[in-house]
């Protein structure tokens, strides 16, 4: 698929080969158009005259035929607790998405949109408050990456699908992605490297699994049954819990990578003892970690934890045998959690 906009090809969604038919159909040599590919993803030019080993007049071919997407910088947050920066960008719509820059000993993650808002109506997730708008294309999910280190001046070194937007419901773009940041002739970012989170599209996670990428798959977990999941995430109707964990046990069978649970954490909702004891019953047999999240508070929902009842909700899993730890709280002092910057920049 190539992307079209204002009768222009956005070029920095086009994989290697794409660009190759693109340039060879202008009567150009093939060679030209890893120069191009190198120019946009290894020095990562904004503009086409800056491809200085390329001549003026093809110069001018390609600024006529192609564009060259750009984010813009609306808001930079930096905690004061530690190194977490999360960025508001702008896309050229005019449309608003939010990219977060974390720390880690290992090295630095950035957690990426893949969506303007999302569709998934999860209760407790501030993405979904200000509605879903479109899918993000690969060159803007790429672009966050690109514009990060550039302002950060810091590499990054892993990279999480958990911001704004359900990944697999954007899935053909995301693909596009994932092909562009690991090309060897780009930024060559082992995809092992990367994880993807979703809150269960059932044929996807299948469908993922098939392609053995070797990324993380993280799913949004958040309840041990049916009842108690229907009621904070829709999408549970749709694909229930059993139907869920059977294409997390054939995504192990088939990649041999182990999934993570992300489990946030509701004061009396999914937090008990017998709570506990559930999860283990559905999980059993599967290689997994347990990511424990305290919940964000968002003033649209009156959903919370701590993270004194999220270390009791370890201590009864582990007791259980099960891989649990709580997610480590970054960038609190600045809303971090996914969601906020976009509603509180659209209702300006």
């Amino acid at each position: 698929m190539i992307t079209i906009t204002n009768d222009k090809i956005d070029i920095l969604s086009l994989s290697l080969g794409q660009l190759e038919n693109e340039i060879t159909t202008l009567g150009e040599k093939k060679f030209r158009a890893k120069q191009v590919f190198e120019w946009l993803h290894l020095k990562r030019i904004t503009t086409f005259e800056e491809m200085t080993n390329l001549s003026r007049q093809f110069r001018t071919i390609l600024e006529e035929r192609f564009c060259i997407k750009s984010l813009f910088i609306v808001k930079r947050l930096e905690s004061n607790i530690d190194n977490t920066v999360k960025y508001l960008y702008r896309l050229s719509d005019g449309n608003y998405i939010e990219t977060v820059l974390m720390s880690y000993n290992h090295g630095n993650s950035l957690c990426v949109s893949t969506q303007v808002g999302c569709k998934m109506g999860c209760k407790f997730c501030a993405s979904t408050i200000a509605g879903f708008k479109r899918n993000l294309l690969p060159s803007e999910i790429l672009l966050q990456l690109y514009e990060t280190e550039r302002n950060s001046e810091q590499k990054v070194s892993s990279i999480v699908l958990m911001g704004i937007g359900e990944p697999l419901d954007n899935y053909d773009n995301v693909l596009r992605f994932l092909n562009l940041v690991s090309s060897k002739n780009g930024t060559n970012l082992s995809l092992r490297h990367l994880s993807l989170s979703t809150c269960g599209i059932v044929p996807k996670i299948y469908e993922l699994a098939d392609l053995k990428l070797g990324l993380t798959l993280s799913i949004s977990l958040h309840s041990a049954n049916n009842a108690s999941r229907s009621e904070i995430m829709p999408i549970n109707d749709k694909y229930d819990i059993y139907e869920l964990i059977e294409a997390c046990k054939y995504y192990f069978k088939v990649t041999g990578r182990r999934i993570s649970f992300e489990y946030a954490l509701i004061d009396k909702h999914n937090d008990s003892r017998e709570h506990s004891k559930q999860l283990q019953r559905l999980l059993q047999g599967l290689p997994c970690h347990i990511n424990i999240i305290p919940v964000n508070k968002i003033k649209e929902r009156n959903y919370s934890s701590t993270r004194k009842s999220a270390a009791v909700f370890q201590n009864y899993l582990t007791s259980l045998g099960l891989n649990a730890t709580i997610r480590r709280t970054l960038g609190s002092d600045i809303e971090a959690a996914c969601g906020q910057l976009r509603r509180e920049q659209e209702n300006i």
